[in-house]
């Protein structure tokens, strides 16, 4: 019997309406090249231009309405006319964290046919996966601000760390890294002037790593994990950092493989209690909007990173060996890539490849 998998798409703004109608149309290849499930995409133009018009991104039962759906496939958030606070708060953290999505986790590798701006640097010594804690820290959205326009203006951002929060996305990392080959994690920290949350990080990250034997891991300050990254790549394989740690070196770690429109993301919520959100990293890119241009690779990535999710590891790994079939031949390389493809020709290759894999996963 085919299973077929709610998915609420939501494009939200700029490239994200480009570049997830070619994510719908390269996974419903997928499904039936696989044959054994379908999707089913419900659609909801959540972002800046309902804002506008309502003076909401989303409606007030907007999470009610996508709750009970197996995924989501979110596109970009912002938009140059609207503050990005009210845009981001407005709409992806409207979802995230009402949603306990509290493990964001960022693939990272050159795939074939595109080449890192490091030096002699190629695919086996940069594959990492950054998991990103993304439900509280510095993201919590406590502070305030007081006597506005006086000279003694105050604004404050706290930071939030909580033992039940560090301690589950340690767990989740110490968990995947074990998964992996190198079973190699690294923690992230800033804890020689962050004396209190982040030598809280510290510590409970001692705590998991002594019941993962298994597992070798190491501790870096974050200014120092930026120096790591670019000179010495192939010493990492996993790394978890706080929510704008993560934040900052995941999109470093974009670049470095080449391009921030290959970056996929999954925000999940591990326990299955609501469904999990995954989507490209690159934003709304508001410069190329409209000019057919975006890169869908991003968007493919994340939803190998959905089938994954949904359990169809073998159309995972179809669709992934399709991304790598087409990155590989640089004719179909968009601008980002330093080449003159649209989205649709890419989009059209990924679903092509797919057509014509006959291996078995």
């Amino acid at each position: 019997m085919t299973r077929t998998y709610r998915i609420a798409a939501i494009p939200g703004d700029g490239i994200g309406t480009e570049v997830i109608a070619a994510g719908v149309e390269a996974l419903t290849a997928c499904a039936r090249r696989d044959g054994n499930f379908a999707f089913a995409f419900e659609h909801f133009d959540w972002g800046t231009d309902r804002y506008k018009k309502t003076g909401g991104f989303m409606p007030e039962n907007g999470r009610d309405l996508i709750k009970n759906h197996d995924a989501i496939l979110f596109g970009s958030a912002g938009a140059p006319d609207v503050p990005d606070h009210v845009t981001l708060w407005g709409l992806r953290l409207a979802i995230c964290q009402p949603f306990d999505q509290y493990a964001n986790v960022r693939p990272t590798r050159i795939l074939p046919g595109i080449a890192s701006p490091l030096r002699n640097v190629t695919g086996p010594e940069l594959d990492w996966v950054i998991v990103r804690e993304n439900s509280e820290g510095e993201y919590a959205g406590v502070g305030g601000r007081a006597h506005r326009g006086l000279p003694e203006e105050v604004a404050t951002d706290v930071s939030i760390f909580t033992r039940a929060g560090v301690t589950r996305v340690m767990r989740f990392a110490f968990e995947l890294a074990r998964s992996r080959p190198r079973k190699l994690l690294t923690v992230v920290t800033k804890s020689n002037a962050q004396r209190h949350g982040m030598v809280m990080w510290d510590e409970i990250a001692a705590e998991i790593g002594a019941k993962y034997a298994d597992v070798t891991w190491d501790k870096m300050l974050v200014d120092a994990m930026t120096m790591r990254m670019t000179l010495k790549p192939q010493t990492l394989d996993t790394i978890v950092a706080t929510n704008l740690h993560a934040d900052i070196l995941s999109d470093l770690a974009a670049a470095l493989a080449g391009s921030l429109g290959i970056a996929p993301t999954a925000n999940l919520n591990p326990e299955r209690k609501f469904p999990s959100m995954f989507e490209p990293i690159h934003g709304s890119a508001f410069d190329i909007m409209g000019k057919g241009i975006a890169n869908p690779i991003g968007t493919f990535w994340s939803g190998v990173m959905m089938l994954d999710h949904l359990g169809e590891k073998s159309a995972a790994a179809r669709l992934m060996n399709a991304i790598e079939r087409v990155t590989a031949d640089k004719s179909l390389h968009t601008p980002d890539l330093g080449g003159r493809a649209k989205t649709a020709d890419v989009t059209k290759a990924v679903c092509d490849a797919l057509a014509g894999d006959n291996r078995t996963y």
